[in-house]
């Protein structure tokens, strides 16, 4: 088992926490992990990605020229990472934020309102933890324990007040009735 991971939005959004998530859920099961952080000089709105890489045997690089899964949360990360997925691969879209379809039909395109989902649960911060459930539905890469133990650790201390919230947002798509369309 070996899942490339990108994950691409702006700065602000999340992206690289969603990415840091799974690859400290992926290490407490015992999974060789990569996580490679790339942002601009921006604090917000400029861009930020990560690569990911999960596997069950010693990775040797961590840089990926493909994808097995692509998450954009904006339009700019669909139109410039897009060609990136693997035929066969996965791309799941903030379609809140991303108008557009996938151009490519060989790959498997999964559309979630992450934003949209977030402020009806009371923040759009929230967005990219709505996401993070979808993707733990749709690839099942690491188990929900370990996700939810690192978002106890990321929401402790003055943090505490956002932990319930975030919770809602990640069951939202992993138990709940909601399915990415």
């Amino acid at each position: 088992m070996k899942l490339k991971m990108f994950f691409a939005g702006s700065g602000g959004q999340g992206t690289l926490a969603i990415g840091q998530m799974i690859a400290k859920a992926a290490m407490d099961e015992g999974k060789e992990v990569t996580w490679l952080p790339s942002y601009g000089p921006e604090m917000r709105g400029g861009t930020a990605n990560c690569t990911v890489v999960v596997s069950d045997k010693p990775i040797a690089c961590p840089l990926i020229n493909e994808a097995d899964l692509l998450v954009v949360m904006n339009l700019p990360s669909l139109l410039k990472f897009e060609p990136m997925v693997v035929p066969e691969g996965l791309l799941m879209v903030n379609s809140s934020l991303v108008p557009e379809k996938a151009k490519r039909s060989d790959i498997r395109a999964v559309y979630v309102p992450a934003d949209e989902k977030a402020r009806e649960l009371g923040s759009g911060k929230a967005a990219n933890i709505v996401m993070l459930g979808a993707i733990l539905k749709e690839t099942g890469i690491v188990s929900p324990e370990s996700i939810r133990a690192q978002m106890k650790k990321m929401f402790s201390g003055h943090k505490a007040k956002f932990l319930p919230m975030n919770e809602a947002a990640f069951r939202l798509y992993l138990e709940g009735d909601s399915a990415p369309s």
